[in-house]
């Protein structure tokens, strides 16, 4: 029997980071957060949410569905590092003011255990280990709804003015 997946997404020249330029990182994630900003298409995709933001720490949530599995019926482990990778990458967004903004230069994941269907809800947060004028490294953790740890990860991420072309 086939499955099928319907998405919708907002214009991703209207909600990208350097459309947003005006306003720190921090308010950036609120307002995609709020819904006052469309999230990325990816996230439509996907299928994750903002969980919380602070300055500095950040958790994103999804739920495991089968359109996620690999030929093992477990989630892909490419899921799991885009949930990864965008947790930690919005944990250094939230650190930076307005003109700012940063990209994933590298990123490592030790995966600990598989993911189902019925794992149930994930959430990764993540925390910046290091943040300096041009670099920083976080780190971030995936846990299952009983708090067991699924993957974790590092990150460098590069930081840089918004370009507005």
């Amino acid at each position: 029997m086939q499955r099928e997946k319907t998405i919708a997404w907002g214009d991703p020249k209207v909600n990208r980071r350097d459309a947003a330029a005006a306003i720190s990182g921090l308010d950036y994630l609120r307002a995609v957060k709020d819904g006052n900003i469309s999230p990325p298409p990816i996230a439509m995709l996907v299928g994750y949410k903002i969980f919380a933001v602070e300055n500095g720490y950040a958790a994103f949530e999804l739920n495991p569905a089968e359109y996620h599995y690999n030929p093992f019926a477990t989630v892909h482990g490419g899921i799991l590092t885009t949930l990864l990778d965008t947790t930690m990458t919005a944990s250094v967004l939230s650190t930076l003011p307005q003109g700012m903004t940063c990209s994933t230069v590298e990123i490592k994941v030790n995966f600990i255990r598989p993911v189902t269907i019925k794992t149930g809800l994930l959430r990764c947060e993540a925390r910046p280990v290091h943040k300096g004028k041009r670099l920083a490294t976080i780190e971030g953790h995936l846990k299952d709804a009983k708090g067991q740890l699924i993957a974790h990860g590092i990150s460098t991420c590069s930081i840089f003015k918004v370009s507005l072309t």
